[in-house]
């Protein structure tokens, strides 16, 4: 059975810092490309980060360059977010998800889905 597992959120201060994890099960991430997308109360949902497993291009959203980092443990399977200097606006569930693409991008066409992982950022 094919499944992405969404983990790391918390409530955490401005400032902070939180590392999510995405492990797939069922497939390999070898080719395909791996995204981090938020929805917030009331918004739509955006896409954060991504990467592509085969060459490591990454790409990150305005709003969150400099600040977020993707990565990926091709041993375990495993995409990471590692999110720092976290502002209030942050607080969303972040959902991972797989496609199978060569390169990055937001929007249709994620094939995986994961399950969501909470992050608040109190002020």
């Amino acid at each position: 059975e094919v499944q992405l597992q969404a983990s790391g959120g918390g409530l955490v201060q401005t400032g902070g810092s939180l590392r999510l994890s995405c492990t797939a099960s069922g497939f390999t991430f070898d080719d395909y490309a791996i995204a981090w997308f938020r929805q917030a109360p009331g918004k739509e949902r955006e896409g954060v980060s991504c990467i592509a497993r085969r060459d490591g291009n990454t790409y990150y959203a305005h709003s969150v360059k400099g600040r977020f980092t993707i990565s990926s443990d091709n041993a375990k399977n495993t995409v990471y977010l590692q999110m720092n200097s976290l502002k209030p606006e942050d607080t969303a569930v972040y959902y991972c998800a797989a496609a199978v693409a060569t390169m990055c991008f937001f929007g249709p066409g994620y094939d995986y889905w994961g399950q969501g992982t909470q992050v608040t950022v109190s002020s």
